[in-house]
């Protein structure tokens, strides 16, 4: 356990030291694209924020590389060299399209190649737990076109949910450590080297996620852009078909105990806990295929639809949507883990209920605002207070009553009616959403003459 630390806490101080420099880099360079219609943020940001994760991907493995039991890893499996290749590959082409907008049809191509290198050099899915049926092998070409599959799928998903400052990052570091815990009781409890590579991935990619993240957390000072979002996509796919296709889950269950729990759920857990990793993710980009091809649109075409858009709308701040994501990732994620630990439980069961229904009401409460009493108001955030109308507003409707009441006179009559007429201004309610800049979404002025050419970070 202290080496994978070490080995995450490395990879996370280089990126972090690495990402200054990387967005000043990033700003001589211009990868600052202008602010499109569908974007949240209001000021060009700059992008390349892959470049500093790479590197600490890189760091990380050397360091791996070096340790006693991790160099173990790299002796036994090729899988650590077939993720760097991939992430290699995968990485330059975000670096190209953070700088000069590839199609997204040549950005696909090159996702396939790269998931295509990784199976050259052994990381493919070879078997899988099928319930009621058992394990099944796969042939060379069902579990190439599968791995392939699977690589993009993570790939796009994460890359879709990457709309918010720290959004991507987050959600992929908590789904990571939910999957580190899962492979490392795997390698730990019952002695299968073959998880010790998947267990490496995962805190890899929690160290990169950890080193970007205080650089990308609302206001983000730099994003990943694809660079960074299409390679921690790669990296959790990689994690998720080395454990699902290179761990026998006959290996976790032997003689009369496995023949007892056959018929239960936790024996398909290698099946289902990748699956519940990228779970929201993988949501987003299903809806987001179905409602762009309903409406005649390319399934690449850029729009205001994901969830996080959604959360915005319906009047969360854009800090609240984050943590709202972030809460239903662990929730799926570490559920999961736990049911798969003691799946007999029934506290396991109710606490994800339970905490299901305490997200649902969170996710709902700009639709239900509860308002506190008098007494209470300046106990809680203006959004909670009743509303009240400011000073100014209050002074106008006071001053257009009065012209009011002035009209019928003759004497008002002779005045200039620019003399008597209050200046028009818009009242403003405290705690309406909208008001501050965190939850305006609508269209902007400075923005609706750019035209939205790239597809959704």
């Amino acid at each position: 356990m202290r080496e994978y630390l070490l080995t995450l806490c490395v990879t996370a101080a280089v990126t972090y030291l690495l990402t200054g420099p990387v967005r000043k880099f990033a700003i001589v360079a211009g990868a600052m694209p202008e602010i499109r219609a569908r974007d949240v943020h209001r000021e060009p940001t700059p992008r390349l924020g892959g470049i500093a994760m790479f590197f600490g991907l890189c760091a990380g493995l050397l360091v791996a590389d070096h340790l006693t039991n991790l160099n173990q890893v790299f002796e036994k499996s090729n899988e650590p060299r077939a993720l760097l290749s991939g992430a290699a590959l995968i990485w330059l082409i975000g670096v190209l399209d953070d700088k000069f907008e590839i199609d997204a049809l040549i950005k696909l191509g090159a996702q396939m190649i790269a998931a295509g290198v990784m199976v050259m050099q052994g990381l493919t899915i070879l078997w899988l737990p099928i319930p009621s049926v058992g394990t099944v092998a796969l042939t060379q070409w069902q579990g190439t076109l599968l791995t392939v599959a699977l690589v993009v799928i993570t790939i796009n998903a994460v890359n879709f949910v990457d709309g918010l400052d720290g959004l991507a990052a987050g959600m992929v570091c908590i789904a990571s450590a939910a999957f580190f815990m899962y492979a490392y009781r795997i390698w730990y409890s019952y002695g299968i080297e073959a998880a010790a590579p998947a267990t490496l991935f995962a805190a890899l990619l929690m160290g990169m996620c950890l080193g970007f993240l205080p650089h990308n957390m609302h206001p983000a000072r730099i994003f990943m852009g694809d660079s960074g979002s299409m390679m921690i996509g790669l990296v959790l796919a990689a994690g998720a078909i080395s454990i699902t296709g290179q761990v026998d889950p006959d290996n976790l269950f032997g003689g009369s105990e496995r023949s007892a729990v056959h018929q239960m759920v936790p024996v398909y857990i290698p099946l289902l806990m990748p699956l519940t990793i990228i779970a929201i993710p993988a949501a987003d980009l299903v809806l987001a295929i179905v409602r762009r091809t309903w409406r005649g649109q390319s399934p690449f075409a850029a729009d205001r639809g994901h969830l996080h858009h959604r959360l915005l709308e319906i009047g969360h701040s854009h800090s609240r949507a984050v943590l709202i994501m972030y809460f239903w990732s662990a929730l799926i994620g570490f559920g999961a883990l736990a049911y798969s630990v003691n799946a007999a439980s029934m506290w396991i069961v109710l606490g994800v209920v339970i905490l299901s229904a305490i997200g649902l009401v969170l996710l709902l409460l700009p639709r239900f605002t509860p308002r506190a009493p008098r007494w209470a108001e300046a106990f809680v955030p203006p959004r909670y207070r009743r509303r009240k109308v400011l000073p100014e507003a209050e002074t106008a409707v006071a001053a257009t009553e009065k012209g009011r009441a002035a009209e019928g006179s003759p004497a008002a009559a002779q005045e200039s009616p620019a003399a008597d007429e209050p200046e028009h201004r818009t009242p403003v309610v405290v705690g309406v959403s909208g008001v501050n800049g965190a939850t305006a979404v609508g269209p902007r002025s400075h923005t609706a003459s750019r035209p939205a050419s790239r597809t959704a970070r």
